[in-house]
């Protein structure tokens, strides 16, 4: 079976170019401008991996992580951000994401991490 992955960000291009990377190396990609279209989807099923941008308005992607641990909702989880900024590391690694990348995406550390992350789903 094909592991879904939900990948949300709000810029375009970042989603475009993720969902093709994700697709050519046999998972299946769904994106979402935002967190919130991300959390309407939920009904609908579960990812088996959520790739996140931490830097987006309205909602970041660790706000986004604390709101599915809040309600109960466990989906491994890879945060990726251009802004290494202090402490970021720490605070999404304690709410238990699976990875932090920085951007420019490595592609093999990318896809490395969405296989850890799928095998714990």
């Amino acid at each position: 079976m094909t592991s879904r992955v939900a990948i949300v960000d709000d810029d375009a291009s970042v989603r475009k170019a993720l969902a093709r990377l994700i697709a050519a190396c046999s998972f299946k990609p769904q994106t979402y401008g935002s967190a919130r279209e991300f959390l309407d989807s939920l009904p609908l099923g579960l990812p088996d991996c959520l790739v996140v941008d931490l830097q987006m308005p309205e909602m970041t992607g660790l706000d986004l992580q604390r709101q599915l641990a809040r309600t109960g909702v466990k989906i491994p989880t890879i945060v990726i951000t251009a802004h290494n900024e202090p402490g970021f590391r720490q605070r999404c690694e304690s709410a238990g994401v699976v990875a932090y990348l920085l951007k420019p995406l490595s592609e093999n550390t990318l896809i490395a991490a969405i296989n850890t992350a799928t095998r714990r789903a």
